[in-house]
């Protein structure tokens, strides 16, 4: 199959498509190259231009008519500046989604599997696992932002022949399995990415936000889920598109990417410290604008619809984390 993944250069599209080509199939990347570096492109088909790019979009179609999907990764993710930030991730991730769907549909690209979060969840009544149905209550412009693609394709879905599966994902750690993508950010905002900074001396400590949440510890959840987990949710998704759909018998259908267990970050603490071997410095602060407490993922619906379940647990994902710090400059050219 041939697959168009938009966003292709960045951390989760770079590492889904590795996933595609080891599994026999070719990803085709559209990136503005806005955040993800190009050098996670590697030798693929590429095209440099913005997701809203009519012209460039037909294109894309006309070279490559046995496109079979397209997996839309593109988007800002960064949750405090989302809150800074609010108009460009409205224009980037909701406007500009919307011409790519509008084309996508008019040029006969009829499958979009899209890159959703489960930050927009709402913090449960009832424990920390939410489900696909359980009440939302995003707490940030960017995971408002996903929200709204989300409706939006569920309304284009039917009412047009496109067919749309939304994939929620949890908190992506690690690398691929030969250690050519990760997080690339210099000073990445995510938990994991900051935890290795620290332990590799590239800061001075890694800071726990938020220490009052209605959690066991006081700290927030999270679904920490390997990153070539949620690669190989993707391809399983592209293999199967059809028979969700028809078995579903809906034209969109939403499935939680996860772990399936929920950890707080002084346990992530722990974990880390335990695979690193020593300690980390760390220190407490207020939470970050936009942070949620936090959930974890049931994953039974993504199980029982591709037979997808995460084969990786949270200390391979910190190791291939700490692996991947320790030769990010090699690849990247920074620490």
């Amino acid at each position: 199959m041939k697959v168009l993944v938009t966003g292709g250069a960045g951390y989760i599209g770079s590492t889904t498509a590795k996933a595609l080509e080891q599994a026999g199939h070719t990803p085709v990347i559209l990136d503005s190259l806005l955040t993800g570096p190009q050098v996670f492109v590697g030798d693929r088909i590429f095209y440099e231009g913005d997701i809203a790019d009519r012209a460039l979009l037909a294109r894309i179609v006309e070279e490559h008519p046995d496109l079979d999907a397209t997996i839309h990764m593109a988007a800002r993710i960064v949750v405090p500046e989302s809150v800074q930030l609010p108009y460009e991730y409205y224009r980037d991730n909701v406007a500009k989604s919307l011409e790519l769907f509008d084309a996508l549909q008019g040029l006969g690209q009829r499958r979009v599997i899209f890159s959703s979060t489960g930050s927009m969840y709402a913090a449960p009544a009832d424990g920390f696992e939410v489900r696909e149905g359980d009440p939302l209550d995003p707490q940030s412009p960017y995971s408002r932002s996903k929200l709204m693609m989300e409706q939006v394709l569920t309304d284009v879905a039917a009412a047009t022949d496109l067919k749309a599966i939304l994939l929620r994902y949890f908190n992506p750690i690690g690398s691929d399995p030969e250690l050519t993508t990760g997080v690339y950010a210099k000073e990445p905002s995510h938990i994991l990415g900051q935890l290795v900074r620290a332990a590799l001396g590239h800061q001075e400590a890694f800071t726990i936000t938020g220490t009052e949440h209605p959690t066991p510890d006081g700290t927030g959840i999270r679904d920490y889920v390997h990153v070539w987990d949620v690669a190989r949710a993707h391809v399983r998704v592209v293999e199967q598109f059809d028979e969700v759909i028809e078995r579903v018998g809906e034209p969109s259908v939403l499935m939680n990417v996860g772990c399936g267990a929920g950890v707080s970050v002084r346990e992530l603490v722990a974990a880390f410290e335990r695979v690193f071997g020593r300690e980390v410095p760390v220190r407490e602060a207020p939470p970050r604008l936009g942070d949620a407490v936090g959930a974890y993922a049931n994953v039974d619906r993504i199980a029982e619809l591709t037979g997808w379940r995460a084969e990786h647990d949270i200390d391979e994902g910190i190791a291939s984390a700490l692996a991947w710090g320790a030769r990010r400059q090699e690849v990247l050219g920074y620490e």
